[in-house]
């Protein structure tokens, strides 16, 4: 059966139907799935076949706002939501805990959920908060979940994680050892906001390409580049300031007439993830970055593209969660 092309314009519900029967049957970790965000987008779509949706957030009364609504629209998706504060290493180890004594087997880890864009502040571990709930709480929680998600390894199948990134990675000021030594030592005067997130977004590609290397075809990784979108995360106090620097938001805080950017809906956000999380034709193509659901390596720069960083970077990020990444 042939496959259909994928663009910029291609929704999650499009990727989910050319997939359905690569979804059907599956368990799906997806965290951030507020409403109005990539996640929930993500996790609505792939719920109409999958047979679990993990939805994940830090706040239960969101969690539950959002299994409503998938189950509104897919009343028979087996959805299970899990309180997960990324912004904390002892709330990751519970979560995970939580997720391996699932009696089901977990096939796919989707770490979508993304920090605000706002003022410097470290986390209860000593963590800069940006670079602790992208970079950090989804690497902990990766390595706790591996062996789950390798356990679900079967002939016909290899598990795969997916790395929401960005093609504002490109934005950051730093680089190798410089990059290492800003996540190392968090500073009120080496940070800025929009800086805090694009040196995230470097960080989340180094991993998923050293994952890929150290996995071995053990699972597979990628990351993607899910476009300009929308999303609630822009809606926040906290983030204002950045948006509208960016003119992203105009000067009352609303949409301006004319953005930037092109932006993409949720829907033609969401379905890069989908075709990382599920399309057949890139399963050689592990530590791969996706744009607009096809390979997109080449638009990387080289601070997210250089295995010396990626391999220095896993090393620290191991001494700092206290988790070694072990494969078996």
């Amino acid at each position: 059966m042939s496959l259909p092309d994928f663009s910029f314009s291609t929704t999650a519900d499009e990727v989910v139907a050319a997939f359905a029967d690569r979804i059907t049957g599956k368990n799906v970790l997806v965290t951030g799935t507020s409403i109005n965000g990539l996640g929930f987008e993500t996790a609505r779509a792939i719920a109409k076949h999958a047979n679990l949706v993990i939805i994940t957030g830090y706040n239960a009364e969101r969690l539950k706002l959002a299994e409503d609504a998938i189950k509104i629209e897919h009343p028979h998706a087996n959805i299970k939501p899990l309180v997960l504060d990324l912004s904390s290493l002892a709330a990751v180890r519970a979560a995970a805990a939580e997720v391996n004594a699932y009696p089901e087997p977990l096939h796919v880890l989707i770490n979508n959920a993304a920090a605000l864009i706002g003022p410097f502040k470290l986390t209860p571990d000593g963590l800069e908060s940006q670079m602790a709930i992208n970079h950090f709480g989804h690497f902990l929680l990766t390595t706790l979940l591996a062996p789950k998600l390798l356990a679900s390894r079967t002939q016909n199948l290899t598990p795969r994680v997916v790395f929401l990134s960005s093609g504002a990675h490109a934005l950051s000021d730093v680089g190798g050892q410089a990059l290492l030594d800003i996540i190392e030592h968090p500073s009120a005067d080496t940070y800025d906001p929009g800086q805090g997130y694009y040196r995230s977004k470097v960080a989340n590609i180094l991993t998923t390409r050293e994952l890929a290397k150290r996995a071995k075809g053990a699972l597979k990784a990628y990351s993607v580049h899910p476009g300009a979108i929308y999303t609630n995360i822009m809606e926040k106090e906290e983030s204002r300031e950045y948006m509208q620097s960016m003119g992203i938001l105009d000067a009352d805080g609303n949409r301006p007439s004319n953005p930037p950017w092109e932006f993409k809906t949720l829907g033609q956000g969401a379905a890069t993830t989908v075709v990382a999380a599920f399309d057949p034709r890139i399963e050689d193509k592990s530590g791969a970055y996706l744009s607009d659901c096809v390979e997109g390596n080449a638009s990387l720069t080289s601070q997210a593209s250089d295995p010396e960083t990626a391999e220095k970077l896993w090393a620290l990020t191991e001494n700092l969660v206290g988790e070694p990444f072990v494969f078996p």
